[in-house]
């Protein structure tokens, strides 16, 4: 991509730990960022639009209007819309004989209809431009632990939905993914607050660099993706995560 050329990219779970740093790291290498979320917290998206993916994934009203806001906000700031990041997720957590068929539903439509979804509804833009889709998928694709069934499982199909749309898009569109390993949003620190301090050592040491990583790598891996002028790279579902999907353990 030109960095003479402004662009707008749109961000999902923008307000998240990830999302913020999506934001950031956009808009300082010069991107117009449009962010959505439930509500915009520390979003510093230059046009944030309120969605409940929910409602989005169900009614194609609620896309077409939404299609409608995003292209104003491009329009308006003279930058095109030229990346998608699919970053929102939801997280639930349940042993298999608790899982629950709405566990199902809410994780499979958001997790992975409504990045399908939204790629469909700016498939035109993003041709245009020459674009990419980037969906945020996560370790758990691949390595995962108990309780994690429903969340694995619809990372798996994030990655699959990317390879299948690199394929079946080709040239017109570039479709990747990135996997992090943990990451230290603030969400991941309020989880270890009430815990020995030496389990969030114990996390740190069990990555092979000695340390989980940051929301800003995520970001700065994923504005790469974006504007990288690879035509090449497409259908790739990239490991980040400090070596430790690499690391063998075994009980010796």
């Amino acid at each position: 991509m030109s960095t003479s050329i402004i662009r707008s990219v749109l961000v999902t779970g923008a307000a998240g730990g990830i999302g913020v740093a999506l934001c950031h790291e956009f808009k300082n290498a010069g991107w117009h960022v449009i962010g959505t979320d439930w509500a915009r917290g520390d979003c510093p998206a230059a046009t944030f639009l309120p969605l409940d993916l929910e409602r989005f994934r169900k009614s194609a009203a609620v896309r077409k209007s939404f299609a409608r806001q995003v292209r104003s906000a491009a329009t308006a700031a003279g930058a095109p819309l030229a990346a998608l990041i699919n970053n929102a997720a939801v997280q639930r957590l349940n042993r298999t004989e608790a899982v629950t068929g709405d566990d199902w539903d809410v994780s499979l439509g958001v997790n992975v209809i409504t990045p399908f979804l939204l790629a469909q509804l700016f498939l035109a833009d993003l041709e245009a431009a020459r674009g990419a889709v980037i969906n945020v998928a996560s370790i758990h694709e691949r390595l995962t632990k108990p309780e994690f069934v429903v969340y694995a499982t619809t990372k798996a199909a994030l990655a699959g939905l990317t390879r299948a749309m690199a394929v079946d898009l080709g040239a017109r569109v570039r479709v990747n993914a990135i996997n992090p390993a943990a990451i230290s949003t603030p969400m991941m620190e309020a989880g270890f607050a009430a815990k020995p301090k030496a389990a969030r050592r114990a996390l740190d040491a069990f990555h092979p660099v000695g340390r989980i990583g940051r929301p800003e790598e995520v970001a700065q891996l994923a504005v790469w993706l974006a504007a990288a002028d690879l035509p090449f790279l497409t259908g790739a579902v990239i490991a980040l995560d400090g070596g430790i999907g690499a690391r063998l353990h075994d009980p010796v």
